[in-house]
C-alpha cells in the first residue's frame, strides 16, 4: 500500500509552525494546571480533600445532563467571549459587554411581551431587537472614542453604571413591567413572553439542549471568515496592530473604531438570546448579571480566537455548572470562583512567558541564519581565494 502524502495535504502541513502551535497551546494549558494545582493546596489546606472535589467534578461532567447542563452554559458564555473578542482584535476593550447584555434583554423581553406573531417572524424581530439595543448602546463609547478621544475603558464601566439606572428606571409596574409587577414574591420582571418566541431546543438523554448551539457555531465562523477572508477583517486587524500604518495605507481608523465596537456590542446583545428565548421567557432583576465580566474571562483565556473561545466557554460553563454540586457535598462554593479568577490570572502570566520564550527562540533562529550565512560567505570567499 503507498504511504505517499497528496502535495495538497505536504503544503498544509509545511505551512503549519508546528512550534507557534506548540506554544499558542501551552500558554492556556499551563494556566489551567497552575490554577488546579493552587485550588488543591488551598483545599487542603482548609481541610477538604482536592482529590474528592474533582472526582465530584469530573463525574458530572462526563454524565449526560451534566454535559447538556455545560453546554447550555457554554452558547451563552461563548458568544459573550466572542463580542468581547470581536472589540480586543481591534485592540477596543469594551467592559461595557455586561450593560450591552441586560439591556438588550430587557428591550427583546419587553417586544416580546407585547407582540405575538408566528414563531419564524417573532424569533428574528427579538435578534434584531437584542442586536440594535446592544450596538446602540456600545456606540456611545464609540462616539465618546472617535470624537473626544475619550477610552472605550473608563466609558464603558461607567455606561455599565448607567445601564443598571436605566434598567431601575424602565423595570417598574406600569411601564415595562405590568402593572402587578409581573412575577410573583414581589418579584419585578417584564411580561412573560408568548409561545411562539420560543427557541428550538434537542431533547437529549440528558435534558433539553439549546437549539441556540447552532447560532453560536454559525457566529463563530463568520467571525473567523470575516476577520481572516474579508477586506473588513483585513482593515480590522491592521488597525488593531498599528493606527498609523493604516491610516497611512487609506483605512478611516474612526469608522473602523466605531463599526468595531458596535459589532462588539452587538454580539453581546445577541449573547442575551440563548437564555431568554430558551429558558426564562422574561426579564428579571437578576438576569445574567455577570455575564458581561465572564465574556471579557473567557476572550483572554481563548485568545480571541473561534477556536480558543470555544474551549475557554466549555471550561468557564464546566467550573459553574458544577460549582451547585460542590456546595450540595460541604464544599466551600467559592473554590469555584477563586479557580476561575487564578486561571485568568495565570493564564496572563503564561501567555507572558510564552511570549518571551517565542521571541527568544526567533532571535536564536535568526542568529543561527546569520551565522550560516556568514560560514557560507566565507567559505566562498577561502574557495574564490
Amino acid at each position: 500500500m503507498s504511504t505517499t502524502t497528496h502535495p495538497v495535504q505536504r503544503g498544509f502541513f509545511q505551512r503549519i509552525d508546528r512550534e507557534k502551535l506548540v506554544l499558542a497551546i501551552a500558554a492556556p494549558v499551563l494556566a489551567v494546571i497552575v490554577a488546579v494545582l493552587l485550588c488543591s493546596v488551598l483545599l487542603a489546606v482548609a481541610g477538604y480533600s482536592p482529590f474528592q472535589a474533582f472526582h465530584i467534578m469530573t463525574n458530572y461532567g462526563t454524565a449526560s445532563d451534566g454535559q447538556v447542563a455545560i453546554l447550555n452554559k457554554a452558547t451563552t458564555y461563548y458568544l459573550a467571549g466572542i463580542a468581547v473578542a470581536f472589540g480586543f482584535r481591534m485592540n477596543i476593550f469594551n467592559i461595557g459587554a455586561g450593560g450591552q447584555y441586560q439591556l438588550a434583554a430587557l428591550f427583546a423581553a419587553y417586544v416580546g411581551g407585547q407582540l405575538n406573531l408566528p414563531s419564524f417572524l417573532e424569533i428574528p424581530l427579538l435578534l434584531i431587537v437584542a442586536m440594535l439595543v446592544g450596538a446602540a448602546w456600545a456606540s456611545i463609547a464609540g462616539v465618546l472614542k472617535v470624537t473626544r478621544g475619550v477610552s472605550e475603558v473608563i466609558s464603558t464601566i461607567m455606561l455599565n453604571a448607567i445601564a443598571g439606572a436605566v434598567i431601575g428606571m424602565l423595570l417598574v409596574p406600569g411601564i415595562f413591567a405590568p402593572g402587578n409587577g409581573g412575577g410573583v414574591s414581589n418579584t419585578v420582571q417584564t411580561k412573560l413572553m408568548a409561545g411562539s418566541s420560543n427557541f428550538f431546543t434537542f431533547s437529549t438523554q440528558g435534558g433539553q439542549l439549546y437549539g441556540f448551539l447552532i447560532i453560536a457555531v454559525l457566529v463563530g465562523i463568520g467571525f473567523q471568515l470575516v476577520l481572516s477572508r474579508t477586506r473588513f477583517g483585513f482593515d480590522l486587524r491592521a488597525t488593531g496592530r498599528s493606527e498609523e500604518a493604516a491610516a497611512a495605507s487609506g483605512v478611516s481608523v474612526k469608522r473602523m473604531v466605531l463599526i468595531s465596537i458596535c459589532v462588539s456590542g452587538a454580539l453581546a446583545g445577541l449573547s442575551a438570546m440563548p437564555d431568554l428565548l430558551t429558558y426564562s421567557h422574561y426579564f428579571g432583576q437578576n438576569f445574567g448579571q455577570t455575564v458581561g465580566f465572564t465574556g471579557i474571562s473567557i476572550a483572554l483565556l481563548g485568545r480571541n480566537t473561534p477556536v480558543g473561545v470555544a474551549f475557554a466557554a466549555l471550561l468557564w460553563a464546566f467550573l459553574d455548572a458544577t460549582a451547585p454540586l460542590l456546595s450540595v457535598q460541604n464544599f466551600p462554593p467559592e473554590i469555584i470562583q477563586v479557580m476561575q479568577g487564578t486561571i485568568v490570572i495565570c493564564v496572563v502570566v503564561a501567555y507572558e512567558l510564552v511570549r518571551r520564550f517565542g521571541v527568544k527562540r526567533q532571535q536564536q533562529k535568526v542568529g543561527a541564519q546569520l551565522a550560516a550565512a556568514a560560514a557560507a560567505a566565507n567559505e566562498k570567499k577561502e574557495v574564490a581565494a
